[in-house]
């Protein structure tokens, strides 16, 4: 079963077909980077309208790079939200109408969904149930993942997402946009130990992170040393081990509550190779099997979106996506359970 997958929640217009939701046949992603540099941050409107260009080359050249027609496809999966609305309306109302064209069914896609299912795409897939960490610039949340379709939401940042964190941190010493590679390309240079910020884990016991005080402690640091340009290194690789060190602590706390022996990391941070360098060795320590998926696939991508997609419509009583769907802009939060 081929699934045409479609991402534009933010700034990536993404296509991708993948085949029986692990078989990854293209994927092809037009990155916005070079046209949201000089602001420090994503512009919204100029996201939505970049989309528009981009969409329809985008998932023309990953039917190409797939080798196959619009004919072999057999059902479309399509992110539906949390993201910018005029970007995931792009990508929506395409996908809408490349499947009502064909007569195919598809079906909206939580993009956090996606990026949890984003670790079975890779060689070594963890198995059921697992404790999983999305880490991204919007986004740091834990979750139970008992399927494909169903994760059990455990927590969530109170402020600053960690990718946030580190774009603002960026923009603080001037190191330039997206913040996360920047701070971690320069970290490895720096000693993590010649600074130290505050750890904020709140409640051990808890799910919860918050990551605006260890920014704020970055903020005084600069405020209060005049000399700070000469060892950027060891502050960006502080500030990196603080956060490094919440993340770490919190998912492998998740795994051993819930008695899970498998652990996986997701998003865009997951990409950081600190952070998979800590996990890798704390789950080793305890006997856990870790689990990241390659690179490519950690940042927005349709791939995870198809895959995802592919759960749904395997199932022939599955949800199926209806003409009067939206999109939306915030995360469904489920409760605790």
């Amino acid at each position: 079963m081929k699934i045409l997958g479609i991402e534009s929640s933010c700034d990536e217009t993404a296509a991708s077909v993948v085949e029986d939701g692990k078989r990854i046949l293209s994927s092809v992603v037009a990155t916005q980077i070079e046209l949201h540099q000089p602001y420090g941050g994503v512009v919204p409107e100029l996201a939505s309208r970049k989309h528009i260009e981009k969409i329809v080359p985008v998932v023309d050249q990953a039917l190409i790079d797939a080798g196959v027609s619009r004919r072999d496809i057999d059902g479309v999966a399509v992110t539906r939200g949390p993201g910018l609305v005029g970007a995931l309306l792009v990508g929506f109302s395409f996908a809408k109408a490349f499947a009502y064209g064909l007569g195919i069914p598809w079906i909206g896609v939580d993009h956090l969904e996606g990026h949890l299912n984003s670790v079975f795409l890779s060689e070594s897939a963890p198995e059921f149930p697992f404790a999983a960490l999305l880490v991204s610039g919007g986004h740091t949340n834990l979750y139970y993942v008992r399927s494909h379709t169903d994760a059990v939401f455990m927590g969530q940042t109170r402020d600053d997402a960690a990718g946030e964190a580190f774009d603002k941190v960026a923009k603080m010493l001037d190191l330039g946009y997206p913040g996360g590679v920047v701070i971690s390309r320069l970290a490895s240079q720096g000693d993590p130990a010649r600074i130290q910020f505050p750890r904020p884990y709140l409640d051990k016991e808890a799910f919860d992170f918050s990551f605006s005080g260890v920014k704020t402690a970055v903020k005084r640091y600069i405020e209060t040393h005049p000399d700070y340009t000469d060892h950027v290194a060891d502050i960006v690789a502080g500030f990196q081990e603080a956060v490094v060190d919440v993340l770490t602590f919190k998912l492998i706390h998740a795994a051993e509550v819930k008695q899970c022996r498998n652990i996986a990391v997701v998003g865009g941070v997951a990409a950081n190779g600190r952070l998979r360098q800590r996990l890798g060795e704390a789950a080793t320590e305890r006997g856990i099997r870790f689990h990241v998926p390659d690179i490519e696939l950690c940042g927005d991508n349709a791939a995870m979106i198809a895959a995802t997609g592919y759960y749904y419509l395997v199932d022939p009583n599955g949800p199926r996506g209806a003409f009067d769907d939206d999109v939306y802009s915030r995360a469904i939060i489920q409760p605790p359970s």
